[in-house]
């Protein structure tokens, strides 16, 4: 199972929440979520940090733009005993609330209350787990300076 990834992937995904608490989601039309809520995701491309990563899809996807409030989760699995795949989850506050979707991708996006997620049966397993308990953040750090010997033109910590 390779592609252009190779074999070990780092995704990124938004839970974002709006002014009434609501959460954002997403009805992919593609994969194995197709035709289930899930938060929009993506992957990690070259040159950027997650955190630039997460805002980036969550806007490519829904025209949302967010803030980063800091990272709530991890979801580590590998597929057909091959393929690493690795999300970190933030936690994002949204910053504008109208939604464009992106259609190439989706077919649904809207703004859905936790009472709403819990009884819709398309909502996928990670959003129950996420909204079922309560979200420790780790905020982001990034006024440091690990050294100009390592050549970092971006360097943030989350804790």
């Amino acid at each position: 199972m390779t592609n252009k990834r190779g074999n070990v992937w780092l995704a990124v995904a938004g839970i974002v929440k709006d002014s009434a608490n609501r959460y954002l989601v997403v009805k992919k039309k593609y994969g194995g979520l197709k035709g289930k809520w899930s938060f929009p995701a993506g992957f990690v491309n070259e040159g950027e940090t997650m955190d630039e990563a997460v805002i980036r899809e969550v806007y490519e996807e829904t025209g949302i733009t967010g803030e980063v409030l800091g990272v709530v989760g991890l979801r580590s699995g590998v597929i057909k005993e091959e393929v690493s795949d690795n999300m970190v989850l933030f936690l994002i506050e949204a910053v504008t609330e109208e939604v464009v979707i992106q259609e190439k991708e989706l077919s649904h996006v809207t703004f859905m209350s936790k009472e709403e997620l819990k009884q819709d049966p398309d909502s996928s397993l990670l959003i129950h787990q996420m909204i079922d308990h309560e979200l420790t953040v780790l905020p982001v750090h990034n006024n440091l300076d690990p050294g100009k010997h390592f050549g970092y033109t971006s360097y943030k910590v989350f804790y």
